[in-house]
C-alpha cells in the first residue's frame, strides 16, 4: 500500500515497551510521503515507570510527526485520516 498523501491516525496504547519500533514504523511512513497524526489517552500521555519515561516519547513522536499528540477525547473524536493504526494492537 503507498502512503504517500495519506493520512495516518496512530492510537498509541499504553505497551510502553513496543513504543521504539512503533516510532521507527511513523519514521518510515514520514519517509514515504505519508502524513502521521499521534493520539494517547491522558493516562498514556502522562504515565512514568521505571522503564517508560514519557517525556522522551512524546519528544520523539512530536519530532516525528510535527505535531502535539492529541489526548483529548473530543480532539481524537474529529480527526478525519485515511488510516488508524492502532499501536501495538498485540505482542
Amino acid at each position: 500500500m503507498k502512503v504517500e498523501n495519506k493520512k495516518i491516525a496512530f492510537g498509541l496504547t499504553n505497551v510502553f515497551f513496543t513504543f521504539e519500533k512503533v516510532i521507527a514504523e511513523m519514521k518510515k511512513i514520514q519517509k514515504y510521503g505519508g502524513e502521521i497524526i499521534p493520539i494517547m489517552s491522558k493516562d498514556t500521555y502522562t504515565t512514568d515507570s521505571k522503564y517508560y519515561k514519557s517525556i522522551d516519547f512524546i519528544r520523539d513522536i512530536e519530532e516525528c510527526s510535527n505535531r502535539k499528540i492529541i489526548t483529548v477525547e473530543k480532539e481524537a473524536e474529529e480527526v478525519e485520516a485515511d488510516i488508524l493504526v492502532i499501536a501495538p494492537c498485540c505482542r
